[in-house]
């Protein structure tokens, strides 16, 4: 048995399968700096990612995750060079392609939030595609989270809910925080218990901002292009260690 398959099997085996989370979600940080420690392009980086995604998928999906999703591209990244963010966009259509496959091979539905009418046609078309073929798949969903914001979310629920009181549907003065949940565009999932960060960074990068906040944060300096199921192996065992209190102390939790 190779050295990190033994590895692998010795982490997953130390995972309580009764104490998952239910939902974890990841900043996938790190690729323009790999590709730069590779003296390659950063679109470079990115294509070698891909290997990250897929790996952490399918063990996510082994050990019984229930929801897995991705910062693949928040609103912000529009601002990177025109270069890079085609490039992005056309891997993004090239991995959809190519991967459908493989998801439905593991019974694994996809999904996406953001403002994604947004994204460019060919985009648009092959994410709609990837959804549609896998729709009645049960053993986990993955969701990508494309031209994504945390502020962009709670504005579009905003709205919603301001359009509802407009027009007498709704009292204002009844809007609960249950109401605005509802509204966001991760309704029907529950709220990540774990959230992983690559490459060092120490930030929630405007990334499901309502939805976190009571999330476990884990942070780890691998890149992206690095990451392996052994690293996530490693956060669901640290997660696993910690004590949830929401709000209250470790007595009233025994």
């Amino acid at each position: 048995m190779a050295r990190t398959e033994e590895t692998n099997m010795d982490l997953k085996g130390q995972i309580d399968r009764e104490k998952l989370p239910r939902h974890i979600a990841m900043i996938m940080d790190g690729n323009g700096r790999w590709a730069k420690q590779h003296n390659k392009p950063r679109v470079f980086g990115h294509r070698n990612g891909v290997k990250a995604v897929r790996e952490v998928t399918e063990a996510a999906a082994e050990i019984g995750i229930d929801y897995l999703t991705l910062y693949a591209f928040s609103t912000e990244n529009w601002s990177r060079p025109k270069l890079e963010v085609d490039a992005l966009m056309r891997l993004l259509v090239e991995t959809l392609n190519k991967e459908v496959a493989t998801l439905n091979k593991n019974k694994i539905r996809l999904d996406a939030i953001g403002n994604l009418d947004l994204l460019p046609p060919s985009t648009h078309k092959a994410l709609l595609q990837g959804m549609e073929s896998t729709r009645e798949n049960d053993r986990m969903t993955l969701i990508l989270a494309l031209n994504y914001s945390g502020k962009w979310d709670l504005v579009q629920a905003a709205r919603q809910l301001a359009k509802k009181a407009v027009e007498g549907t709704l009292d204002p003065d009844s809007i609960s925080e249950d109401d605005l949940a509802r509204t966001l565009s991760t309704t029907n999932i529950p709220d990540p218990e774990l959230l992983i960060r690559t490459s060092g960074e120490r930030r929630l990068s405007n990334y499901l901002l309502w939805q976190l906040a009571y999330a476990e944060l884990y942070f780890t300096p691998v890149f992206w292009p690095d990451y392996r199921k052994n690293h996530l192996y490693e956060a669901i065992i640290d997660f696993q260690r910690r004590e949830r209190r929401f709000g209250r102390i470790s007595e009233q939790l025994a």
